[in-house]
């Protein structure tokens, strides 16, 4: 079944949230998601840059005579998990539900910055706010799973397995091993967790972690550390090659959405196929949980 058919079977006109969906893949998923219901959706666009997500919003499809577009933005810099809460909140007290969330914030950077809430940048977009953003719009995902709706969540980042190790308890904030590789597990080590825990706790909704594979997308040449725009051409070449469109990395990426159950969690490779993953032990996860907790403020 294709993407296009698989949405236009959907019973009821769905509400999708998409963070990070200015540019990229996050565009990409927006940019299919209504493709394939033909301008009849609710979407929201999250994120910094409103003139990208203005237009990217002019390509979607307009809807059918007599059918009122629902298209819109909110800014939202997802950096600070205090706007991250704030925006959630708005979202809560306005929308009827949410039948799909994805998440794909995030940045290519060498630098050791922290926000100003003590973060690091990176895990704050790769990770904290991801899981404050699911933490926070459960009630709207609830909502539609009480009507019997879709209420999925996906992260998109790297699902392949990575050691429990990462997510150690005696190393949670890095502190003793602070370096690139180690954030680059931490983060994909915590988002396979956080989608196991959410589907724990949350048993009535859906939550899958997807690898998006090679992309081409501009996240190193507008990258704001130096080094990594100098390697930026060199990186195009390599993903020229060996990489997809965001449009066709969304379509995958889907598949994988539209074809999962309405209740677990999963993870999926970048053709949107499930993979067989292994339990992060409860022990790990639970301190994962608590610790996140309390650096999210939630």
């Amino acid at each position: 079944m294709s993407n296009a058919t698989a949405a236009c079977a959907l019973p009821y006109r769905p509400v999708a949230v998409f963070v990070g969906g200015t540019a990229g893949i996050g565009a990409g998923m927006a940019k299919t998601f209504a493709q394939h219901h033909n301008g009849d959706a609710h979407i929201i666009i999250v994120g910094r840059n409103r003139q990208a997500a203005q237009q990217l919003i002019a390509t979607f499809p307009k809807p059918a005579e007599g059918v009122e577009p629902q298209y819109e933005f909110v800014e939202c810099d997802a950096s600070l998990m205090k706007n991250v809460r704030k925006t959630t909140a708005e979202l809560v007290q306005r929308l009827p539900k949410v039948n799909f969330l994805v998440v794909s914030q995030g940045i290519i950077s060498t630098k050791a910055d922290k926000t100003e809430e003590g973060i690091d940048k990176r895990l704050a977009l790769n990770y904290y706010s991801r899981w404050t953003f699911a933490y926070e719009l459960i009630p709207l995902l609830q909502k539609a799973a009480d009507a019997n709706e879709d209420a999925k969540f996906m992260t998109v980042l790297n699902s392949h397995e990575q050691p429990e190790s990462a997510i150690g308890p005696d190393n949670l904030n890095l502190q003793k091993n602070y370096s690139i590789g180690a954030l680059f597990k931490f983060a994909c080590t915590a988002n396979n967790a956080m989608v196991e825990s959410f589907a724990e706790k949350y048993p009535e909704l859906s939550f899958t972690h997807i690898y998006p594979g090679f992309v081409k997308t501009d996240i190193a040449s507008t990258s704001d550390d130096w080094k990594v725009r100098f390697l930026s051409p060199l990186a195009s070449i390599i993903v020229r090659f060996g990489g997809v469109s965001p449009e066709t990395c969304a379509e995958k990426m889907w598949h994988g959405l539209y074809a999962s159950p309405k209740t677990g969690w999963f993870r999926k490779d970048s053709r949107g196929e499930e993979m067989s993953p292994k339990s992060i032990s409860p022990e790990s996860r639970n301190k994962l949980w608590d610790h996140t907790l309390e650096v999210t403020g939630c």
